[in-house]
């Protein structure tokens, strides 16, 4: 039986041109700077491509998969449909061992926005000896509506490791939970007499 091909396209190549090569830099199929990135110096070029393909490597090796796409974060950059989306980065005007990293989601509500930039920062962190940089600093475009508590989440999360090098903390909180979730949290011990048989 012939598979079906998957709507999103897939690493090994077979994606009808759907998307760009990860040794390419074409900037209108990326997002633009935010105020993350602004007054700093923007990778572009071969710093962009090459800083980008490491990151498509450390994304594998920690599993930081976009999961409504079911490809690795880092193919979201050079998927032609969401133009406005993935990762720009910046070094730091005073200190070019620090680059910072804002992800633009495709959408102001996805879900995902939290769990993904907390595993770009364990994987570009954790993995710090694959890549130029002393420090990765994260944060969300502030088109996402939890941008702020994602962020703040994020800044826990990058003293955290500055103070300990670890970057396996869980922040407070349940920023990005589904109601779900959260729901289950919240949920009381039920009044029902415990030795009940059912």
């Amino acid at each position: 039986m012939v598979p079906f091909p998957s709507p999103f396209g897939d690493d090994n190549g077979d994606d009808d041109g759907l998307f760009d090569e990860y040794d390419q830099f074409v900037p209108e199929h990326l997002p633009e700077p935010g105020p993350f990135l602004r007054n700093h110096r923007v990778l572009t070029d071969d710093e962009h491509v090459e800083f980008h393909t490491c990151t498509r490597d450390l994304f594998e090796q920690r599993t930081v998969y976009d999961m409504t796409f079911n490809y690795n974060l880092a193919r979201l950059n050079l998927d032609t449909r969401h133009l406005d989306a993935g990762y720009r980065y910046a070094a730091e005007t005073d200190d070019p061992s620090v680059l910072r990293a804002e992800f633009t989601p495709t959408t102001p509500f996805c879900p995902q926005s939290h769990t993904l930039t907390i595993g770009s920062f364990r994987a570009w962190n954790g993995l710090s000896e694959k890549h130029d940089y002393d420090l990765v600093r994260v944060r969300t475009a502030p088109m996402h509506h939890q941008s702020d508590s994602i962020n703040e989440q994020l800044e826990e999360l990058e003293e955290v490791y500055l103070e300990t090098g670890s970057v396996e903390h869980e922040p407070e909180g349940d920023v990005g939970s589904n109601p779900m979730e959260r729901t289950m949290q919240n949920e009381r011990p039920s009044r029902g007499n415990p030795d009940a048989p059912f």
